[in-house]
C-alpha cells in the first residue's frame, strides 16, 4: 500500500476530503514533499511556526535537552531546569500580574484549565465566551465555543455558559456578579480576523472589573508576534487577569500555558490538592524549545519587524479584488463572496507551491499568516501567486 492508503486507513480522519499532502522535509517558510515539490507556508501550519519551520537554534535546544533527560516525574513534582528557565523568561516579559505559570501541551488544554482555575478562583460557575469563537475542542473547550454547528451532535455539553456578539457594547451587560470568567480572543481568529476597537476592549475590562468576573485574553492564536507586539493585549491598553497561549509558543512543539498571578493559580494547592494535573505537562525538551523560540524571537527582532511585512502585503496583494481585507500585523484574510471561490483560489495556490487554508468559522474567507521570518522578495512571490489564483478562478 501508498503512504496516501496507509494514511487514508489508519489515521484518523476529520473530513471526507483533507489536503494529503506529504512532506519530507520542512525548513524556514518551505515544505517539500518525496518528490521534491516545493511549497511556501503562508499559514505557519496554523500561526504555529512563527520562527519558521526547524530554526537551527530551536532545533538544537531540542537536540540538546533530549540528550540529558525527556519525561522525568508527573507536573510540579520535580524541578525541570527548562520549566523553571521557560517560566523565569515568560514573567520577565509580561506584567508584573503574569507571573505564574501552568505549563500544558496543547492550547485546549490551557483552555480547560482555565476554566478550572476561574471556578475555584471566584466559587463562581457562569462563563461568558462569544458567537464565532474558538478555544480548543475537548469538552469544556467546545462548550465555550461560538459555533452550534461543532458543538451540536455533542450536547451536553457544560452548564452555564453564554455567548455574546463580538464587539458589541450592549452585550456586556450580560456579564454579571454570577460571571466566573470571560474569555475573550483580542482577535477573533477564526471568523476571519475580525479586530475589536480599543475602546470596547478597555470597556470590557472595566466591566470584568466592576462584578468580580475573570478576564481570560486566548492568545493561542495571536502570541509571540504574530499581530506586531509579542502579545496582542498589549496594543489594546489592558492586561488580562488570565492568558492563555500556545501554538507559536514551541517552534513547532507541542506546548501551551495558562498563566496568571500567583495569587489566583495559588488555589489549585487545596480542596483538593492536585487541583489540577498533567502528566506531560512542561516536559522538557519543550520547555527547551519554547525558550528557544523566545530568544530566536528577540535576538532577530523579528516582532519589530511584524508591522512592515504586513504593510509590504498590503503593497502587492490584490486588495482591490476582493470583498474585503483585515489585517493585523502579519495575521490577514483575504474575503470572497463564497466558500466555493476561495477553494478554488486555494486549490490554484497549493498548485502553484503556496499553501493556504480558509477560516473554521469564515470558510469564505482565504487565510495568509506567513512565518515571521519571511523577507520582502518571499512575500512578493505569496503575493503574486495569489493574484494569479485570483485571476483564474474569479
Amino acid at each position: 500500500m501508498t503512504n496516501r492508503q496507509l494514511y487514508l486507513s489508519h489515521v484518523a480522519q476529520t473530513i471526507a476530503t483533507p489536503l494529503a499532502l506529504e512532506i519530507e522535509k520542512a525548513e524556514g517558510i518551505y515544505l517539500y514533499s518525496p518528490e521534491g515539490k516545493k511549497y511556501i507556508d503562508a499559514i505557519s501550519g496554523i500561526s504555529v511556526s512563527n520562527v519558521g519551520h526547524c530554526h537551527p537554534h530551536v532545533v538544537k535546544a531540542i537536540q540538546e535537552q533530549a540528550a540529558k533527560y525527556m519525561h522525568l516525574m508527573v507536573y510540579g513534582e520535580y524541578i525541570y531546569t527548562p520549566q523553571v528557565k521557560l517560566c523565569e523568561k515568560l514573567a520577565s516579559i509580561l506584567p508584573s500580574t503574569l507571573n505564574n505559570v501552568y505549563l500544558v501541551n496543547s492550547g485546549a488544554e490551557a483552555t480547560e484549565g482555565a476554566i478550572k482555575l476561574v471556578k475555584k478562583y471566584t466559587g463562581r460557575s457562569k462563563l461568558i465566551s462569544f458567537h464565532k469563537s474558538y478555544h480548543g475542542s475537548t469538552n469544556g473547550a467546545l462548550s465555550l465555543m461560538g459555533d452550534e454547528y461543532f458543538k451540536a451532535m455533542y450536547r451536553p455539553l457544560l452548564p452555564d455558559t453564554r455567548q455574546l456578539n463580538y464587539g458589541e457594547l450592549a452585550d456586556l451587560s450580560f456579564i454579571d456578579e454570577r460571571t466566573a470568567a470571560v474569555f475573550f480572543e483580542p482577535i477573533q481568529a477564526e471568523s476571519g480576523i475580525q479586530i475589536p476597537s480599543k475602546e470596547y476592549v478597555q470597556a470590557l475590562r472595566k466591566k470584568c472589573d466592576e462584578v468580580g468576573a475573570i478576564l481570560v485574553f486566548d492568545e493561542i492564536q495571536t502570541g509571540f508576534g504574530r499581530t506586531g507586539s509579542m502579545f496582542a493585549f498589549e496594543s489594546f491598553g489592558v492586561v488580562p487577569d488570565v492568558l492563555l497561549l500556545a501554538k507559536g509558543m514551541g517552534g513547532g512543539l507541542p506546548i501551551g500555558a495558562f498563566i496568571a498571578d500567583q495569587k489566583i493559580m495559588a488555589v489549585f494547592m487545596d480542596n483538593p490538592i492536585l487541583g489540577h494535573i498533567s502528566t506531560f505537562g512542561g516536559n522538557a525538551v519543550t520547555a527547551s524549545a519554547s525558550l528557544a523560540c523566545i530568544e530566536v524571537l528577540e535576538n532577530e527582532k523579528l516582532v519589530q519587524q511584524v508591522e512592515s511585512k504586513g504593510l509590504l502585503f498590503e503593497k502587492y496583494l490584490p486588495i482591490d479584488k476582493v470583498k474585503a481585507f483585515r489585517r493585523k500585523g502579519l495575521m490577514m484574510t483575504l474575503e470572497f463572496e463564497s466558500f466555493e471561490i476561495n477553494k478554488k483560489i486555494i486549490d490554484a495556490c497549493i498548485e502553484k507551491g503556496l499553501i493556504t487554508d480558509w477560516f473554521l468559522f469564515a470558510p469564505h474567507c482565504l487565510r495568509i499568516g506567513p512565518p515571521l521570518i519571511i523577507q520582502e522578495d518571499e512575500i512578493i512571490q505569496i503575493c503574486n501567486i495569489i493574484t494569479q489564483a485570483i485571476a483564474i478562478s474569479i
